[in-house]
Formats: C-alpha cells, sequence, structure tokens
C-alpha cells in the first residue's frame, strides 16, 4: 500500500470521527440518545432510530411556541383547553400533528388532561412536562395562564441558551481527542512521511 493510500484513508478516518463528534456536541439538551423512540403521530408505523431522533429534536423545538401560543389564547380569554386546542390547530410541525391527534382524542371523550398527560409520558421532554404541569395546575387552581406560560417560556429559553453556550466551551476538550490521534497522524502523513521518504531516497 502507497504512502497516499494510506494518508487518504487516514483523514477519512479524521474526517469520520469529527463528524460523529461535531453531531454528539450539538445534540439538543433534553434529549435522549436512545436508538428507538416511538412517539404518537398520524404515521402508520412509529418511527425508529435516526428518524424518531430528529423528529424528537424537533418537537423539542417547538415548545416555546406552543408556551408563547397558549399565552396569546389565555390573555384572550380562552380557557386552559381552548388554548390548547387553538395552540394545537396553529403549530405546523410534529408537535402540532401530536397535538392535534390528543386533541381528538379528547373529542372521543378521554378528558384532555389526561390524554395530554399519555403523549408527555411517551415523549418523556422535560419542557413538555413543565408545560402540561402548568396547565394542569391553572385549570385547577385558577390562576393566571398566560401570566404561568410567559414565565414558563423565559425559563425554557434562558435553560437553553445556557445548555448551548456550555456545550460550545466543552467543544475544544471533545476535539482534542480527534485532533491529537486522528488529524494530527493524518497531516504528519502528508507532509512529513513524503519528505522523509524523498530525503532517504536521495542519500540511498
Amino acid at each position: 500500500m502507497s504512502v497516499g493510500t494510506v494518508a487518504g484513508l487516514a483523514a477519512a478516518a479524521a474526517v469520520l470521527t469529527v463528524a460523529s463528534g461535531l453531531r454528539t456536541i450539538l445534540r439538543p439538551p433534553g434529549m435522549a440518545p436512545a436508538p428507538t423512540v416511538t412517539l404518537p403521530s398520524t404515521r402508520d408505523a412509529p418511527l425508529t432510530g435516526k428518524a424518531a431522533r430528529a423528529r424528537a429534536r424537533r418537537v423539542h423545538g417547538e415548545i416555546p411556541q406552543l408556551l408563547d401560543l397558549l399565552a396569546a389564547g389565555s390573555t384572550a380569554g380562552l380557557s386552559a383547553e381552548l388554548s390548547f386546542r387553538r395552540a394545537s390547530e396553529s403549530l405546523r410541525g410534529p408537535l402540532g400533528e401530536d397535538l392535534r391527534r390528543v386533541a381528538r382524542t379528547a373529542d372521543l371523550g378521554t378528558p384532555w388532561r389526561v390524554a395530554l398527560g399519555q403523549y408527555t409520558d411517551q415523549t418523556g421532554d422535560p419542557d413538555l412536562r413543565r408545560t402540561v404541569t402548568v396547565l394542569t395546575r391553572t385549570e385547577v387552581l385558577g390562576v393566571s395562564l398566560s401570566d404561568a406560560t410567559r414565565e414558563l417560556a423565559t425559563s425554557v429559553r434562558e435553560g437553553r441558551r445556557a445548555a448551548t453556550l456550555e456545550r460550545a466551551r466543552t467543544a475544544p476538550v471533545k476535539m482534542l481527542f480527534p485532533l491529537v490521534f486522528l488529524i494530527l497522524p493524518a497531516f504528519l502523513l502528508l507532509t512529513v512521511v513524503p519528505v522523509l521518504i524523498t530525503t532517504v531516497r536521495s542519500i540511498n
């Protein structure tokens, strides 16, 4: 095997390792890395593996928008249930699809808080669980839904911002291993080794 072939293989391995490390670093907070995730949706079969994780990330990303819509509905004078229904109709991503399915389940006789709680248990998203807790508390105690959802939306956004900054601070440390053990050896193979071989041949 030639020097160029060895160097090419080492460089390819370095690129693949760096890409895998970046995907791990940039995973949104609160998302479980489980290989199989089953979410209620309008699909005929549950998603698994990479597709399920991507959908779960999209659901997780829509929660602040859901909170804003709940606050807007409550400000307009709607009850917690009506605010939930209007918010589910306004969302266009996978979270909206799931919440509309929850609303249809409630139309068939299941209490909407129970149906929403079951969906939350299946997703396992901590921010969605906090949202359902706020909805249930405001419905039972009669406190202001708009104030509670706005406070929660602010808390969720601040938490995600802090988590993103933390991942950014730890990224250089996580990149040290592939840099030292893969990128630098590949660089040496591409630059130093050919020079050494040429020097040895010229001496001989």
